[in-house]
């Protein structure tokens, strides 16, 4: 080991945490993280190499088991956007991440925020996120915090936004927002800083502004995606900011819910350029890479389904900060069950249904689900387009189209909760086991409903059911039998 200090990775299931973890561990670091729900990392490749520690910043006493015998702290907790309430909730969380430091006698807070302009008018959220910085920095830890302009890479909310844009709009009807100026910089160099920064006591006590050296318009970050893509795209200007209507019509167009979407834009509002120079003297040896560059990468990285992490691997959704993994039979679920004996090995079977969902669909009445996700958008929904991170490979925490994987066991079993907007919770469950020689397949629908509208929902929608779940399950056998025919 390089170093025998401990690190503490708060948020380790987002975006950037999820790619820090494995990299500070390249780098010879210990590391700690600190996740609401420890079953979240089962499924990424370095959970061995980590000690978890499960718990919320909201309750000082798993604050205070988690920052025991810790060096550095690296503060990437946000909550959800968008609210007074979810603001003061952020600000609260660093206000006891900072008295919990001090406590255990922390040597560094590291803390990622955003690059902003605190003379405008910001919004309620991007506030917060100034504000936990200035929290962070009136405790007696020192504090580096790193102010990063829009992050490009494969799976961020930016790069998405762009890319679906560019994608499937021909002609775009552009608000003033698209022609701010702003300095995108790659995932990849946020990464860099983050990890420099432990080996440059310089950077303590400092607020350093990071950003690529690319002075681009979001006009001109999608222009450059659609002819990277070789695609001829029309842009019409208009004068208008429209923030609130611009972030619904991304919500309708892209998998990017729009509250993710509004902060991305109110921050466009003024100019997200770097004003202070620090980071080039601090750390001469990161050369943040341009736009184009940083581009044809994460379009690599996606061709190639090599994606770490996405945006919506975070728990912010549009049904709420939901507590993952809580299953249990109430009183009153529904609970609606099918089952198909097949002569498949059941690791077999659990390749045909972990691999649905994304480009390859449903694989039986898609149309019945793309409509059930556009329904979904027009009410303010996730929707279906999300996706999935790969197209095989799936890992607890992760969405899928508009679900989210609350458990994984390998050969066995997949957990989806729904996250499209349901008068009650609902899950999707798919089971392969072992009976006699055989593997049961056994695919069961849940609902709980909430009130009257959930009972009158779920009898609205049942009859469809018999179609939907029959043809789903005799579709997955069919397909489990393709795969064994393929491996052999």
């Amino acid at each position: 080991m390089k170093d025998s200090k401990l690190i503490l990775v708060t948020g380790p299931t987002g975006y950037i945490g999820g790619r820090l973890v494995p990299r500070l561990l390249e780098a010879g670091h210990r590391v700690r993280c600190f996740a609401r729900d420890a079953k979240r990392l089962d499924g990424y490749p370095w959970r061995k190499q980590v000690e978890v520690i499960e718990g919320d910043a909201l309750d000082p006493s798993s604050l205070a088991a988690a920052m025991k015998q810790v060096s550095v702290a690296y503060y990437l907790i946000h909550g959800k956007q968008g609210g007074r309430a979810n603001a003061v909730h952020d600000l609260v969380m660093a206000r006891n991440f900072s008295e919990a430091a001090q406590e255990a006698g922390i040597e560094r807070i590291i803390y990622l925020g955003e690059l902003v302009d605190p003379t405008t008018n910001l919004s309620q959220y991007l506030r917060s996120r100034h504000e936990t910085g200035h929290l962070l920095r009136r405790g007696s830890v020192p504090v580096t915090e790193f102010r990063a302009g829009m992050i490009v890479g494969s799976g961020s909310a930016l790069f998405e936004m762009i890319r679906y844009l560019a994608e499937r709009e021909p002609v775009l009807i552009c608000p003033a927002w698209f022609f701010s100026q702003a300095q995108p910089i790659a995932v990849r160099d946020v990464l860099a800083y983050l990890i420099a920064a432990l080996g440059t006591p310089e950077s303590v006590g400092r607020v350093i502004e990071i950003g690529g050296p690319t002075l681009l318009t979001y006009a001109d970050m999608l222009l450059e995606y659609a002819s990277e893509r070789g695609f001829k795209r029309t842009l019409i200007r208009t004068p208008f900011y429209a923030p609130l209507l611009s972030a619904y019509w991304v919500h309708m167009v892209t998998p990017i819910h729009w509250r993710m979407v509004l902060p991305l834009i109110e921050g466009l509002h003024a100019k997200l350029i770097v004003r202070d120079q620090l980071a080039r003297k601090l750390f001469p040896n990161i050369e943040p890479i341009d736009f184009h560059t940083a581009l044809r990468l994460a379009l690599a990285r996606i061709q190639g389904n090599h994606v770490e992490t996405s945006w919506s691997d975070a728990l912010v959704t549009a049904v709420g900060d939901v507590k993952p993994y809580t299953f249990r039979v109430e009183e009153g679920m529904f609970i609606e069950r099918r089952r198909n004996l097949i002569d498949i090995a059941p690791e077999t079977v659990f390749r045909s249904y972990s691999g649905i969902g994304g480009e390859r669909g449903w694989l039986y009445m898609d149309w019945a689900w793309a409509f059930r996700g556009w329904v979904d958008k027009v009410i303010g929904g996730v929707g279906i387009r999300r996706g999935r991170r790969h197209p095989d490979e799936i890992r607890a925490g992760e969405s899928l189209d508009f679900w989210r994987v609350e458990a994984v066991e390998k050969d066995r079993l997949l957990l989806l909760r729904a996250e499209m907007k349901v008068p009650g919770k609902a899950w999707l469950e798919f089971r392969s086991e072992l009976q006699e020689g055989r593997t049961l397949l056994t695919v069961t629908a849940y609902f709980a409903p909430r009130g009257l509208s959930g009972f009158l929902y779920w009898y609205a929608m049942w009859p469809f059911h018999a179609f939907l779940f029959n043809g789903l399950t005799r579709r997955l056998a069919a397909r489990a039998h393709l795969l064994a025919r393929s491996y052999g």
